[in-house]
């Protein structure tokens, strides 16, 4: 791929060449030099980028419990009769979800990337599955019932999404016509049966999210400007088919039309952000989360937490997510090849776009959709995803700065075989 192309949505920032890293270890093996198993390597051997990236998710994902603790206390007093039900549930999740960063980080991103077509979909299917023997909730059928568990096939898939799109667009000067239309095709379907859930917010998302990878890896200017129109068209059309939709749209318009109908979500999260002023009431003291602000623990978790921490803590907030895309990028640019820098373009892309589109609804610079926070939210399917997601962008920063689990000799020999494979390439998936 042309070097230029494929990089340039990234020559915008000054810093690519200023970049240090600290170098693997070496130790000496059958008169050899072998590479250090980063799996079993210290925290503080690890790349700068590495070891601020999992010391920020673990930030993150703290806080995320303890804004949700606040913003679920009540409710689930009331609801559940005891104040920790959703606190404990999202904990068991958390610790399950660590345990899977750990594995995106400890497995080569090769052996994630032959996983990343079947694991599609298998995506696919899953999502099929919601539609026909899904359980209803507020009229979209997302949730498939798996024993005392409910999965959200189209959240699970998003990281495979990004692997795949990354498979996909680094080597598409090199792969065949048919390579292209199947994955291609693959990628519209599940847009498709996501919107049928329906569930647009997610679509949007997810083909946004596509979109920007295709961009980055310099697909013409011509087909993306296609593919943003073709886009946009299916988003219009689904807004004039469902009529849940419609309304959400006319309420973000206006919500103090009709705000104790249906405005009322928009107006109570509103209100929340403002009664936070500079400062905020206080950890613990929002109000508008006892009787008056609905979904305060999933898709308005954000307007309980501007009322506790106020406009100070809404701006440090942001200026966090502002330093993850930074450091996310400076992964990206140190990557050492299109399908890594596409990998950790595209985790950092779904966590931090996600994150600020959330704060967007909440804040009302959005129609409503029911994108969860990343990490803060309550429901393990969004923190299960989302740290999955955090440990493959770790592994890119890892496998950036040389480490690898195969010793140099083996790497020796899987380049050449990449080598040969650059003229004859294996079909992607």
């Amino acid at each position: 791929m042309n070097g230029w192309t494929s990089s340039a949505p990234f020559a915008l920032i000054g810093f690519a060449n200023s970049r240090s890293r600290s170098q693997p270890p070496r130790s000496q093996a059958g008169g050899g030099q072998a590479e250090a198993d980063d799996s079993r390597l210290p925290w503080a051997q690890w790349p700068a980028e590495a070891r601020l990236l999992i010391g920020m998710v673990a930030i993150w994902s703290l806080a995320g419990l303890l804004i949700l603790a606040s913003a679920s206390w009540w409710v689930a007093a009331r609801e559940m009769g005891d104040p920790a039900f959703y606190l404990k549930r999202q904990l068991i999740w958390l610790i399950a979800s660590w345990g899977l960063l750990w594995l995106a980080i400890s497995t080569p991103l090769r052996r994630w990337l032959r996983l990343a077509g079947p694991a599609v979909l298998v995506g696919v299917l899953l999502i099929v599955a919601t539609l026909v023997a899904g359980t209803p909730v507020n009229g979209a059928s997302r949730w498939l019932v798996v024993g005392p568990v409910q999965l959200q096939p189209s959240e699970l898939v998003k990281p495979f999404v990004v692997l795949q799109g990354a498979a996909l667009f680094a080597h598409w000067k090199r792969i065949g016509i048919d390579q292209k239309l199947l994955w291609l095709g693959t990628f519209s379907i599940l847009l498709l049966l996501i919107l049928k859930q329906p569930n647009l917010s997610t679509a949007a998302l997810t083909g946004l999210l596509l979109w920007t990878m295709a961009l980055a890896a310099g697909l013409p200017l011509l087909m993306m400007l296609g593919t943003a129109f073709a886009g946009g068209m299916m988003g219009f059309a689904s807004i004039m088919i469902n009529e849940y939709q419609r309304i959400r749209v006319a309420s973000f318009l206006n919500p103090w039309q009709d705000a104790q109908g249906d405005g009322y979500q928009l107006v109570q999260s509103l209100l929340a952000i403002g009664s936070g002023g500079v400062l905020g009431e206080g950890f613990g003291l929002s109000t508008q989360k006892l009787q008056y602000l609905p979904i305060q623990s999933t898709d308005f978790i954000f307007a309980v937490f501007a009322e506790e921490f106020g406009f100070v803590g809404s701006l440090m907030l942001l200026l966090f997510l502002l330093l993850f895309a930074f450091i996310g990028l400076r992964v990206a640019l140190g990557s050492r090849g299109n399908q890594q820098r596409l990998v950790a373009m595209g985790c950092t892309t779904l966590l931090v776009g996600q994150s600020i589109l959330n704060i967007a609804v909440a804040s009302g610079a959005m129609p409503t959709t029911g994108l969860p926070l990343p990490l803060v939210s309550y429901g393990g399917n969004s923190l299960l995803a989302s740290l999955v997601t955090a440990g493959l962008l770790i592994r890119c920063s890892l496998e950036s700065a040389g480490f690898d689990n195969r010793p140099r000799r083996k790497r020796r020999e899987r380049q050449g075989s990449l080598d040969a494979a650059a003229i004859n390439p294996a079909p992607i998936g």
